[in-house]
């Protein structure tokens, strides 16, 4: 090249580098008129198509997102939302977003940072699945991509049911999706992963257990991981695992964190998955009361002599309907199964102690039944969207006044819906109502009729004789205190 056109080539490098400088000045400028707006809508723009580190550049639906939090049908996502996943949402018979869900969808089609705060029963797992599936279809995923969204849940039972959910939204889709979880088959999930799985629905231990050793599992690829019931998960004792995970997982991605209550771990997760300044989503802090509207609540005051016998005859008077019943442990849960079925009231039973297959089922069975009785300790009590949940009895208290949210919170689920809560009180432990109180939960007192109480204690008294006597009277220690309380 002659001195003459080197000459000119940096001149016009030169011109055109002007030129950039004074369009970028100009686009300054406008950006800055817009924010002193009242209303900007700075909220619901995208990220200059330049700006390498934000997915959004590829997400649908930025346009109109305020729009979306006013109108709070599904159909004003059109155009927004692709056919496939429109039809989905049809199919499962939804019409109107809650408000989880109207606040959460459109930010996170623009691919922001997201941290939710919901009451549980809120909706907020249609709130992720539906950007999450976009990101996967928008982003054209094919199953050698690997891993493309990772959704992080506390409990198998959790994760099995978002993963339900997310198999009808992926009715007319062609991408991977699977679950990964703890108790089920790891050599065939491994298989699973190899094959290539774009939407991961998994239990925290089971998820690193992979990413540490299953080779053919691809998630350099990942765009987004969801934590799902944040605070149930730190509760529960993952928070290493999680770390961990957030460690191996790539760096650059969307990043969805739910959670019931914030706590100070919460608080530390959230700055360590996100990097980026989240969009913070909350429908709780304008309400008046801790648990939804549609829920009747009240207490029972029961000595310890008769606590059994005011829960028989409850669930006899309830038993064409649909009831939860919490325990305070497994052994606890073991035993009035028993008992109850000796008695003649049939009763099915979650618990910790159970295996997975024996777990599942139950759950199911109990979902698809119009009515029964469910003995359960808290494993069952978060998130779980179990259908058409008539009464929340609570035989023995939580310990925490958050945990008797989220059991009361299998009932009433979803806006407008209807449910009932008892809450069974020895006299000693009138105290608790002081700490529900202060959390915003408003408990009346039940009247009860005494001189109904159900005239069983032949029955109680020949279980008691045969329990005593049976092959696993090698647990009888641990049965005693709960033997002891029976009215005979």
């Amino acid at each position: 090249m002659s001195l003459t056109n080197k000459i000119l080539k940096r001149k016009l490098k030169k011109t055109e580098s002007k030129k950039l400088k004074i369009v970028l000045q100009k686009e300054q400028e406008r950006l800055q008129e817009e924010t002193l707006k009242p209303e900007n809508g700075l909220e619901t723009q995208l990220m200059k198509d330049g700006d390498a580190d934000d997915i959004s550049q590829k997400l649908p639906g930025a346009e109109g997102a305020l729009q979306v939090l006013q109108d709070r049908s599904f159909s004003g996502l059109e155009g927004r939302v692709c056919s496939e996943t429109m039809k989905g949402i049809a199919e499962m018979g939804f019409t109107e977003m809650t408000e989880i869900q109207a606040k959460s969808i459109p930010p996170l089609l623009e691919g922001r940072d997201l941290v939710g705060s919901a009451k549980t029963g809120s909706g907020k797992t249609l709130a992720f699945l539906i950007p999450a599936v976009e990101l996967i279809y928008k982003m054209h995923f094919m199953p050698r991509n690997g891993a493309g969204v990772v959704i992080i849940s506390p409990t198998r039972e959790l994760a099995m049911q978002t993963y339900g959910v997310l198999r009808e939204l992926m009715k007319y889709h062609q991408h991977t999706y699977g679950l990964i979880m703890g108790g089920a088959n790891r050599q065939a999930e491994a298989k699973n992963l190899g094959r290539g799985v774009n939407i991961i629905v998994a239990t925290p231990g089971r998820l690193l257990d992979h990413l540490q050793g299953t080779p053919d599992f691809v998630y350099k690829n990942l765009q987004c991981l969801i934590i799902d019931e944040a605070d149930r998960i730190l509760d529960i004792g993952f928070e290493e695992e999680l770390k961990q995970i957030i460690n191996l997982l790539p760096k650059r991605r969307q990043t969805m964190l739910f959670s019931a209550t914030t706590t100070a771990k919460t608080e530390a997760l959230t700055k360590l998955a996100l990097k980026k300044e989240p969009f913070y989503v909350g429908v709780d802090d304008t309400k008046e009361m801790a648990t939804v509207e549609g829920l009747e609540q009240g207490y029972v005051v029961c000595p310890s002599e008769k606590r059994f016998l005011l829960l028989f005859t409850f669930l006899k008077k309830n038993r064409k309907k649909k009831v939860m019943v919490f325990f305070s442990s497994c052994m606890s849960v073991k035993f009035h199964h028993e008992l109850l079925n000796y008695i003649d009231l049939p009763v099915m039973s979650i618990h910790g102690k159970q295996k997975q297959t024996k777990r599942t089922s139950t759950f199911f069975q109990f979902c698809n039944a119009e009515t029964g009785i469910l003995l359960c300790t808290d494993v069952a009590a978060r998130g779980l969207d179990i259908p058409a949940v008539d009464w929340i009895v609570q035989y023995d208290p939580p310990d925490d006044p958050k945990e008797y949210i989220h059991r009361v919170g299998r009932t009433a689920r979803g806006e407008g819906s209807q449910g009932h809560a008892l809450l069974i009180l020895r006299p000693e432990e009138l105290g608790f109502l002081r700490y529900l109180k202060q959390a915003r939960v408003p408990l009346n007192e039940f009247d009860f009729s005494w001189s109904k109480i159900a005239d069983i204690q032949l029955q109680v008294g020949f279980f008691c004789i045969n329990f005593s006597i049976l092959s696993k009277c090698k647990l009888i220690w641990i049965y005693k205190p709960m033997l002891e309380n029976l009215y005979i």
